[in-house]
């Protein structure tokens, strides 16, 4: 029986923990976990695991009811590294009523974050929003609704640098856990990506990796494309490069001019966008040679 602990929205949070396991395959790796949280009474929901590559490189995805659970979870990893050297695994642990700290990213654009905001407050994202940060004063409504600080930090060639130290430092003071880019019309420098390493999802208005960069609906329209595409990534040094976490497509006809793609990426842009961020604050997603691995 699970364990309810505590609903928000209209989502009921489960008293329970998830592991996220990635190391060479090899015999005996789901025995053991599986043997680790029975001595320790725990109850397994859900183990999921994939072999990837030639090499079957083994990933997992174990989650198990706290109730009568007898480790406490800060005592976990004392007691789990003997069995993750043995194995060479590469490992974490967070609870399920955990509720990661999101900041939004937002230019002009309104679709994705008005879709995130809503999503969060009826509790299909469990997930605080304490902030939203703007090049751009135009949104600020949305926030002002939700009752969520919204922060304008204008953006220039001349301040970026300065731009980002203030951006780094909102996020330092309020704790922030993850970083979506919600129609964030600006390219983040390397040296902001390496602080938030897979913490940075973006949403780009185009199924990657065919028409990157600017203005990819002008570039399908001109192509003459019958499909319109969207894709959720994690953002790395390269533009539009990053492990791909979520795509979605529409179909487009000859009767479509340009606005109308730019109508119909728009519903698309901002329903992959919020299943990438559901999926990465659920910890169901590992990474393997620039790819994802998503657990049901």
């Amino acid at each position: 029986m699970v364990t309810l602990t505590r609903s928000y929205g209209e989502r009921v949070l489960k008293n329970s923990a998830v592991m996220l396991v990635q190391c060479p395959d090899q015999k005996g790796l789901d025995a053991a976990i599986a043997d680790f949280i029975f001595q320790h009474d725990g109850n397994i929901l859900h183990f999921e695991q994939h072999q990837a590559g030639e090499e079957r490189f083994y990933l997992a995805r174990v989650e198990w009811d706290l109730s009568g659970f007898q480790l406490p979870l800060d005592h976990f990893p004392e007691k789990f590294t003997p069995v993750a050297k043995k194995f060479g695994m590469h490992w974490g642990v967070a609870l399920t009523s955990y509720r990661p700290r999101v900041a939004v990213f937002v230019s002009k654009y309104d679709h994705c974050l008005v879709d995130l905001l809503y999503r969060q407050r009826n509790g299909e994202l469990a997930c605080e929003i304490p902030l939203i940060i703007s090049n751009h004063e135009d949104v600020r409504r949305h926030a002002d609704f939700h009752g969520v600080p919204y922060h304008v930090i204008p953006v220039s060639k001349g301040t970026k640098r300065e731009a980002e130290v203030a951006q780094q430092r909102l996020l330092g003071e309020h704790k922030i856990d993850l970083i979506v880019l919600a129609r964030y019309m600006q390219i983040l420098s390397p040296e902001f990506i390496a602080n938030f390493p897979q913490r940075i999802i973006n949403i780009h208005h185009s199924f990657l990796p065919a028409f990157i960069g600017a203005k990819p609906h002008q570039q399908a329209y001109d192509r003459g494309v019958k499909i319109l595409g969207a894709t959720a990534h994690y953002v790395t040094e390269v533009l539009d490069d990053g492990p791909i976490i979520e795509q979605g497509v529409v179909r487009i006809s000859h009767k479509d001019g340009l606005d109308d793609l730019v109508e119909k990426g728009r519903d698309l842009e901002k329903v992959v966008l919020s299943r990438a961020v559901r999926w990465h604050i659920e910890n169901r997603i590992l990474l393997y040679a620039n790819k994802t691995v998503i657990f049901e």
